[in-house]
């Protein structure tokens, strides 16, 4: 989708928002507080909160989806997409560390349907993807056969998850990008075939 100017900056602005304040603090009213200029203009760009949000989700998607797009990774070993991906995720909430309230939506958003539904589907086909790509590597004979493959997504997605949780609590104050390859090198280990096996 192709966003306008205001647009762009009606989301941001909202990022922002929930990332001070969270969810309840985007009201209209902060948010023309925010960007300097009146809510009936807000209106003009969105119906609502909700369509603001919905927009903001759909941003977001098509981020991750150019993250998580396998034709980046193609010809490359299952450990290396895998490890891309990683390093795609950490360097685009390094920049734009806002995003991170999105990641954890589903916490904020329990109370609109809709809302869950779109975070939901953006967390799913991600998980499709990785899983596509460790089957793969367990067919070809580069990854360990011995963890059902869905156990392996909860082990690479949470981790994942679970570190830029950790750098938001700590107030984004420790190198996320350092800190996540360190990590892919620890789930490198873990998602190898073990030597014994080899």
């Amino acid at each position: 989708m192709d966003y306008t100017g205001r647009q762009l900056e009606i989301i941001q602005s909202s990022l922002r928002l929930i990332t001070e304040s969270g969810i309840q603090g985007l009201t209209l009213k902060n948010l023309s507080k925010e960007i300097g200029i009146s809510e009936p203009a807000i209106y003009r760009h969105y119906e609502s909160k909700i369509a603001i949000l919905e927009s903001l989700l759909g941003y977001f998607s098509e981020q991750t989806s150019m993250i998580f797009n396998t034709d980046m990774y193609r010809g490359e070993v299952a450990l290396e997409k895998i490890n891309r991906i990683f390093e795609a995720n950490f360097q685009f909430f390094a920049a734009s560390p806002t995003f991170v309230s999105v990641v954890f939506a589903e916490e904020m958003f329990r109370n609109e349907p809709l809302l869950t539904a779109k975070v939901s589907a953006i967390m799913n086909d991600n998980m499709r993807v990785v899983s596509s790509i460790l089957d793969e590597g367990k067919r070809l004979g580069q990854l360990r056969t011995d963890i059902e493959t869905p156990h392996l997504v909860q082990m690479v997605m949470g981790a994942l998850r679970l570190l830029i949780k950790q750098w938001q609590m700590d107030g984004f104050s420790f190198d996320l990008v350092a800190s996540g390859r360190s990590l892919m090198e620890s789930l490198k280990r873990l998602l190898m075939i073990p030597e014994s096996s080899v």
